[in-house]
């Protein structure tokens, strides 16, 4: 009896694990992108050989907007040096993170803002925007379970977003996708 009541715990406790945690589906089509790219602005510039202009063009294809609509290099700089790094639930750093830990580290070095470190406790702080007022660098949040928001993303234009898939790491996503669509909940703000 009390065996089978412990693997029961113990199956509740990792279901609420995975539940709680970024439950993004995966980007079914996208490029590839290095893992090994350089954290920081400058460095990564040095070290890819990478200009302003490529990550301006690189991300105004992916997003599919025009060049001159990228006006914030910085945010782009930072995804490109995060793209692919692969998901970890309560990671913090290259070997793995998590949607809200990406949300709120990328938030601070491009934005120089301090957000909480959930995304339930940050949907809290935002100011609500409808869906066609989301601009760049606004947070989007998902609920896939029902009863509160538990996967973050970064809003980036053309409806598409960046934020920490379950399977594919940091990723660009198209919110329009009737995965994401569905759950979808709430933008907003923070700026």
């Amino acid at each position: 009896m009390i065996r089978r009541d412990f693997i029961i715990g113990c199956i509740l406790f990792l279901s609420a694990t995975v539940l709680s945690s970024c439950l993004a589906r995966p980007e079914r089509v996208g490029p590839s992108y290095s893992k090994n790219a350089p954290v920081g602005k400058d460095r990564a510039e040095r070290s890819t050989g990478k200009t302003n202009r490529n990550i301006a063009e690189k991300y105004a294809d992916i997003i599919g907007v025009d060049v001159s609509d990228i006006d914030n290099i910085d945010l782009y700089q930072y995804i490109d040096n995060w793209m692919g790094i692969p998901h970890r639930l309560g990671g913090l750093d290259r070997r793995g993170i998590d949607c809200s830990a990406f949300a709120k580290q990328l938030v601070h070095e491009v934005y120089g803002k301090e957000l909480p470190r959930t995304a339930e406790d940050m949907s809290k702080i935002v100011k609500r925007k409808y869906e066609n007022q989301l601009r760049e660098g606004d947070l989007i949040f998902f609920n896939f379970n029902g009863g509160r928001f538990d996967h973050v993303g970064i809003y980036l234009g053309n409806s598409r977003f960046v934020h920490v898939s379950t399977s594919k790491g940091v990723i660009i996503s198209n919110l329009k996708d009737p995965w994401y669509y569905k759950y979808f909940s709430r933008g907003g703000s923070i700026l």
